[in-house]
């Protein structure tokens, strides 16, 4: 199904991946009601600006491949908002969970 932004759409990535060296920023989408699928979630670098969009899965799982350093990982969903901050210090899965209210 396509929504016409673009942006694609995710699927799980288990926190003891073998990331061939690369840093991977990954986690859930919830709500208050469990894992929320479909939300639009943007990552942002220390600076606040934007380097990358993905849809979360309908599990609310998404996942970036990044560079090591501070990001803010935020999440836009019809119910709305949420956003998160994790260091990624080095390779290997980095995992940051996004609250929506």
């Amino acid at each position: 199904m396509s929504d016409g932004c673009g942006a694609p759409q995710q699927t799980a990535t288990a926190a003891d991946e073998d990331t061939n060296g690369q840093v991977v920023v990954a986690g859930t989408v919830t709500s208050s009601d469990g894992p929320l699928g479909g939300a639009y979630v943007r990552l942002l670098n220390a600076d606040g600006e934007f380097a990358g969009e993905v849809q979360a899965s309908p599990q609310g799982d998404f996942r970036f491949y990044a560079a090591a350093g501070d990001w803010t990982v935020r999440a836009l969903h019809r119910t709305g908002n949420g956003e998160a901050a994790v260091t990624a210090g080095g390779p290997g899965v980095h995992q940051v969970a996004i609250a929506v209210s």
